[in-house]
């Protein structure tokens, strides 16, 4: 960090993460570009971790001119990104579930209890189905495999 934090005593070489949270203050208000891209590499790897936590408590009650906005921005993406990945990752796991139960999509649908069109948007991502749904996915999915296999 290009800025001295002051009355914190941590090396500003450490990862962002293990700063406390007058260090992450210092940071957003005195600091240069390349401390803002440290805070926002951080929250791009965690959206919901402790940076980004302590980054929107210290916006919540201060907007600095400029970087504020920036940096609540880039909250919001990070979040939206990763929403996006774990819908993703959802949808193939669902994905794979089906085709390991060597059952057609319409088969698999009527034995967790719903229609083809709602599994073809898990499928897909568009929807993202219940954890309650998704233990019965894996359910079937195992039933069925085993069932072939015995």
């Amino acid at each position: 960090m290009s800025v001295p934090f002051r009355n914190v005593d941590v090396d500003p070489r450490a990862p962002v993460e293990n700063w406390p949270y007058e260090a992450i203050v210092t940071a957003i208000e005195r600091g240069t570009i390349g401390d803002w891209v440290m805070l926002t590499s951080a929250i791009d790897a965690d959206p919901w971790g402790v940076v980004a936590r302590q980054v929107e408590d210290y916006l919540n009650y201060e907007s600095p001119y400029g970087v504020g906005p920036l940096l609540e921005r880039a909250i919001v993406r990070a979040r939206r990104q990763a929403e996006q990945r774990e819908r993703a990752e959802v949808a193939e796991e669902i994905r794979t579930l089906i085709a390991a139960s060597g059952l057609t999509v319409a088969e698999f649908a009527g034995r967790v209890g719903t229609s083809r069109s709602r599994l073809s948007t898990y499928r897909s991502g568009t929807v993202t189905p219940s954890a309650a749904m998704m233990q019965r996915l894996r359910r079937v999915a195992r039933r069925a495999a085993a069932g072939r296999a015995g």
